[in-house]
């Protein structure tokens, strides 16, 4: 699900940062209390600020999912430093998992409307189209930015209804390089479940990728 907030007066971001969210007198909570940290997804120049996330049957997600429209939170920020690199010569290469692709979602957005000069690959991985959120979006922006690149993988396309032309299995290194040519000419960024994180740095340190070109951010669900 999605979320849209109003854009506090005064606040700026950069693309690909988060926000605390803070619950206000929720009816009910849990021993993780009433704030959570989210990925903005919205771009920069858009009038409000969007969050998305993979609904869980926590206390937090149960309010969220119920709030009315006009309902007020906190909205604490923006922090982080997944952002993209300055120097354009060097190719920015997003790994992402699941619900992970939404600081990608709003750089993606942020690198089309200004133009950036990056040459962009964003690699996306799920388990069907389905629960691919933004899967559309993501695959239409080469039309609108002709240096960025889409691709898309699925890990159980056996359990979905609905067809894919894209690639299958799980992001390795042999599919990066069907992709890329040099993998060390690249800066990345990978963002997804903690388990996917870690095997892209895995994968990544063992191609000589220098540790300094790989940023991440682990998304945990709750």
């Amino acid at each position: 699900m999605a979320f849209h907030f109003a854009r506090p007066a005064g606040f700026a971001h950069a693309a690909g940062q988060n926000v605390l969210v803070t619950l206000l007198d929720p009816p009910q909570t849990d021993s993780q209390g009433s704030s959570r940290t989210f990925t903005l997804a919205s771009a920069p120049h858009e009038p409000e600020l969007m969050v998305a996330t993979r609904m869980r049957d926590s206390a937090y997600k149960r309010v969220l999912k119920s709030a009315a429209i006009g309902t007020p939170v906190r909205v604490e920020g923006p922090d982080g430093v997944m952002v993209l690199h300055e120097d354009a010569a060097r190719p920015a290469v997003f790994l992402a998992g699941g619900i992970g692709v939404t600081p990608f979602v709003s750089m993606a957005r942020h690198a089309a409307k200004e133009k950036l000069p990056h040459r962009i690959l964003l690699l996306y991985s799920n388990r069907r189209p389905e629960d691919a959120a933004f899967l559309d979006e993501l695959a239409a922006l080469p039309r609108r930015n002709p240096r960025y690149r889409f691709v898309g993988t699925m890990v159980e396309m056996a359990k979905s209804s609905r067809p894919w032309s894209g690639e299958t299995g799980f992001l390795d290194r042999v599919m990066l390089e069907r992709h890329l040519k040099d993998l060390a000419a690249s800066v990345y960024y990978a963002a997804g479940p903690p388990g996917l994180v870690e095997a892209m740095q895995k994968m990544l340190a063992e191609a000589g990728v220098k540790e300094d070109a790989i940023h991440t951010d682990e998304f945990f669900g709750y």
